[in-house]
């Protein structure tokens, strides 16, 4: 499959407290976890973009989702996928890496039981988190610029909806489109956007926040 080209972007800084959580095979994997004020209604599980082009839980995008997730009472749990900063292991073409997703899904919910899931991935990491959806109980899926000419995409095996770009130059509206159709999955589409949403951040992350928060 071909990977995602990726310019990294400018990092954010991030507050919060970093962990080496236990991974899938033995290994670790650095996760921060972001506590809203007040008590959470939830959890988040963000995952940020490939890996082997500058992808990281400090990606701006991430960062934003993150930024919703919180305004909306909701723990942001932020992984390295493998080989990423203090994460273990090697690339393994979103399998191990939706493993190691839920292993610290696993461990964050025994700190937090009862708490619901939301997922939420950019790019590639749409393409794991699509891969996790099926193996953990969440409420809802968002898929952020989702590599859909890229990577196997099926049937969503949750309620699930979809945030893109209109100016998307890696993955063109139109193929996330006509994906969006054919499964029925709710479409936003960011006006002017291009993959990385230079200049739309904002507007992301208040997309992404009216989809998290309840009415």
């Amino acid at each position: 499959m071909t990977a995602v080209p990726h310019v990294a972007p400018a990092r954010q800084p991030s507050r919060g407290e970093r962990h080496l959580i236990p991974g899938h095979d033995g290994g670790v994997v650095e996760t921060l976890v972001e506590h809203p004020d007040g008590l959470p209604r939830g959890l988040a599980l963000i995952a940020h973009p490939h890996p082997l082009h500058g992808g990281s839980l400090d990606n701006k995008v991430v960062y934003m989702l993150a930024r919703a997730a919180l305004a909306c009472g909701l723990v942001a749990v932020r992984p390295n996928f493998r080989g990423v900063g203090g994460s273990s292991g090697k690339f393994d073409h979103g399998v191990g890496e939706a493993d190691d997703l839920l292993a610290v899904a696993g461990h964050l919910a025994r700190r937090h039981p009862g708490l619901p899931w939301s997922l939420l991935g950019f790019s590639f990491g749409a393409y794991v988190q699509h891969r996790v959806a099926g193996r953990l109980p969440a409420e809802r899926l968002i898929l952020v610029g989702p590599a859909v000419s890229m990577y196997a995409f099926g049937q969503p095996a949750i309620r699930t909806e979809i945030v893109h770009g209109e100016a998307d130059e890696l993955i063109p509206l139109s193929i996330v489109d006509d994906y969006a159709r054919q499964h029925r999955i709710p479409l936003h589409v960011i006006a002017g956007a291009g993959h990385f949403f230079h200049g739309r951040l904002v507007e992301l992350r208040e997309t992404v926040r009216s989809r998290l928060c309840p009415p």
